[in-house]
C-alpha cells in the first residue's frame, strides 16, 4: 500500500518537475535566441559604421563571428558560402554547412555585410543546462519517492496494525486504544460498534435457534413415541403401519433438521482437542449408518491402521457421518471407497456425481441431489464444521463416474501413530 501511493505521488511530481522542466529550457532557449539576435544587431552595426570611417572592414572582437563585405560584380570573399551570400536582408539560421549558423544580412550604400556566427558555444551552454535540469529532476523524483514513502508509512502503519487485529483472533480488547491517531480512532471505534452489534445479533439468533431446537425436541419426541406406540398395537392394518413408519420417518429427518440448523448457526469450534485413529473413526460412523439403513453397501478404505487425526471426536464424527450418509444416499448401492492421500481425507462413490456445473455448490445450503431424502444441510454442515476447524472441504465428479468428497485436514492435524 505503502509503496503504491509513493509511486502515484512521484509519478505526480515526476510529471509537475518535467512540465517545469521543459518550460525552463524553452525559457533558456528563447533567452539565447534573444541574447544572440541583440548581439548580431550590435556587432553588425559598430562593424558597419567603423569600417565606413577606416575605409577597411573592422572584423568583429566577438569569438565565432566573421563579418564579410560584398561589392556588387565583386568576387565572394574567402570563406563566404554562396548560398550564404544570396540571403535576403535580415537575420537567418543555417545549418547547410553541417554546423548551426545564425547569419545576420545588411545592404548599405550599394554594399551587402554579412556577418556569421558559429553558434557552437551556445548549443554547448544549452546541453549543459538541459543535463543540468535533468540530472536535477531526477534526483528530485528520487528524493520525492522517498519522502512520500517514508509519510505514506507513517500514515499507512496504524490502519496496517489495525487490519491485522482485524484478522487475527482477539482476546477481546477494543480495537479503539490510545495513542491511535484521530483518523485511526474514529475507524477503531467504528469497528467496535459493528462488532459489539454483531455480537449482539448473534447471541440473539443462537438464543433462538436453541430454545427453538428445546421446544421442537419435546414435540417431536412425543410424535415419535406415540407412533412407535400405534406400531405395537397388532391389530393395526397394514396401511396404518405403513403411515406409522412415515411419521417415524419424517420425525427423525425434522430433528436432524433442527440439529443441524442450531450447529450451524453456531460456532461449532473445537472443544476437546485429541489423537484420533482416522481409520476406526471412519468405520465406526459407518456402522451407525449401517444400522438405521437397510440400503446394502461395501466400504473401502485405504487407511493406515495406525494413523491419528489430531482433533475434536465429536466434530470428526459429524463430518465423516454425513460424507457417508451423502455417498449412501447417491451411490445407488455400490461400493464406497474412503482414500487417505497425504493429509487429504476423500470419500468416494459410484452414482452418478454431480450434475451442476461446479461441484462445489453442494456445499450451499439446501441443495439436494436429485429427489433423494434429506434436507440439504449435511453438506453446508462439513464445510461449516471444517472451516471452524482449519480443515478444506472439496468436490469433484470422478472421471470414470461418481462424485468424491475431500476434507484436507492440513500437516499439522496428522500423525503416524504407533503401528
Amino acid at each position: 500500500m505503502r509503496a503504491r501511493i509513493a509511486i502515484s505521488v512521484t509519478v505526480v511530481l515526476l510529471g509537475l518537475i518535467l512540465a517545469q522542466s521543459m518550460a525552463l529550457v524553452t525559457l533558456f532557449e528563447d533567452m539565447e535566441e534573444e541574447f544572440i539576435e541583440a548581439i548580431l544587431d550590435e556587432q553588425l552595426h559598430y562593424s558597419i559604421e567603423n569600417s565606413r570611417q577606416l575605409g577597411t572592414l573592422v572584423q568583429p572582437q566577438t569569438p565565432n563571428m566573421r563579418l564579410y563585405r560584398l561589392s556588387p560584380g565583386a568576387a565572394l570573399p574567402a570563406g563566404l558560402s554562396p548560398a550564404l551570400a544570396e540571403l535576403p536582408i535580415g537575420n537567418h539560421e543555417d545549418s547547410s554547412s553541417g554546423g548551426e549558423l545564425h547569419v545576420a544580412v545588411r545592404e548599405i550604400e550599394g554594399l551587402r555585410y554579412v556577418l556569421v556566427y558559429d553558434e557552437s558555444e551556445h548549443l554547448a551552454r544549452e546541453t549543459a543546462v538541459f543535463t543540468a535540469i535533468v540530472i536535477g529532476a531526477a534526483i528530485l523524483t528520487a528524493l520525492s519517492f522517498l519522502l512520500v514513502y517514508a509519510i505514506a508509512g507513517r500514515l499507512t502503519r496504524g490502519l496496517e496494525t489495525l487490519a491485522a487485529r482485524v484478522e487475527r483472533e482477539r482476546d477481546g480488547a477494543p480495537f479503539a486504544q490510545a495513542g491511535l491517531d484521530d483518523e485511526l480512532l474514529a475507524v477503531a471505534r467504528a469497528l467496535d460498534r459493528a462488532e459489539a452489534r454483531q455480537a449482539s445479533l448473534l447471541a440473539r439468533e443462537r438464543d433462538f435457534n436453541a430454545n427453538l431446537s428445546h421446544e421442537l425436541r419435546t414435540p417431536l419426541a412425543a410424535i415419535r413415541s406415540d407412533a412407535e406406540m400405534l406400531l405395537t398395537d397388532p391389530a393395526l392394518s397394514d396401511r396404518a403401519r405403513r403411515r406409522a413408519e412415515r411419521i417415524i420417518a419424517t420425525t427423525d429427518r425434522t430433528t436432524a433438521l433442527a440439529h443441524s440448523l442450531l450447529l450451524l448457526a453456531r460456532e461449532a469450534r473445537p472443544q476437546a482437542i485429541e489423537p484420533v485413529n482416522l481409520a476406526d473413526a471412519v468405520r465406526n460412523a459407518w456402522s451407525r449408518l449401517q444400522a438405521a439403513d437397510s440400503q446394502p453397501a461395501a466400504l473401502t478404505v485405504h487407511i493406515p491402521p495406525a494413523l491419528q487425526v489430531v482433533t475434536d471426536t465429536t466434530l470428526l464424527q459429524l463430518v465423516l457421518h454425513n460424507l457417508l450418509e451423502n455417498a449412501l444416499k447417491h451411490g445407488e448401492g455400490r461400493a464406497i471407497e474412503v482414500t487417505l492421500e497425504g493429509h487429504r481425507l476423500s470419500v468416494c462413490d459410484r452414482g452418478p456425481g454431480f450434475d451442476a456445473d461446479d461441484p462445489m455448490q453442494c456445499f450451499e445450503r439446501f441443495q439436494r441431489g436429485g429427489r433423494k431424502p434429506g434436507h440439504g444441510l449435511g453438506l453446508a454442515l462439513v464445510r461449516h464444521i471444517c472451516t471452524t476447524c482449519g480443515w478444506t472441504a472439496r468436490a469433484a465428479n470422478r472421471p470414470d463416474g461418481g462424485a468424491c468428497l475431500s476434507i484436507d485436514f492440513g500437516e499439522a492435524s496428522i500423525r503416524p501413530g504407533a503401528g
